[in-house]
């Protein structure tokens, strides 16, 4: 029996997504768990992956802003930088963490359980977020749009809620570093 050919050009990247999804928030994981010896801690990076997703969700917002006025390279150029960045802050991130251990939240009361909520469901989307963003782009650079419309109205809220929780989880700690 002859194998049916491919009529959905993302789905030759669906295992690709698959992997990376899994893989990402694995190593990640495995990396948090490793402390870098005769490293000083990289204590000034957290300001600037906080930065970082402070520019993330506005490029978001620009991005989103430019699709509806029918801008689509601006567009395009956009979300591949929204991605670029949301790259660099994750290896900054992880740096961090390899040469730094865990800062405490310092406050209680109400405003430590709203702390953690923030930031736990920050943390769950963050992964989640992995094959949305991947399967939004694979639509959109395969051409189908209806598709990527799709779920890019559900991907770009969600990236947006982790860039700025990103933002608002670095003001609530920075005083406990």
């Amino acid at each position: 029996m002859k194998a049916q050919p491919i009529t959905d050009p993302s789905r030759k990247y669906r295992k690709l997504i698959t992997a990376v999804s899994i893989l990402i928030p694995v190593v990640v994981a495995i990396l948090f768990t490793v402390r870098l010896p005769n490293v000083a801690p990289l204590d000034f990076l957290p300001p600037i992956y906080a930065s970082i997703n402070a520019l993330t969700a506005l490029i978001l917002v620009v991005a989103y802003i430019a699709i509806l006025n029918k801008k689509i390279k601006l567009h395009e150029t956009l979300m591949k930088i929204a991605i670029g960045l949301s790259l660099v802050f994750l290896v900054m991130y992880v740096a961090y963490h390899m040469t730094s251990d865990p800062t405490p939240y310092g406050r209680d009361g109400m405003i430590k359980y709203v702390y953690y909520f923030i930031l736990i469901s920050h943390i769950i989307l963050s992964i989640g977020i992995i094959p949305m963003v991947l399967v939004t782009y694979v639509r959109a650079i395969s051409k189908r749009f209806a598709d990527h419309k799709k779920i890019a109205v559900i991907t770009f809220p969600i990236w947006l809620y982790i860039a700025v929780t990103g933002v608002i989880v670095y003001l609530m700690i920075a005083p406990y570093y």
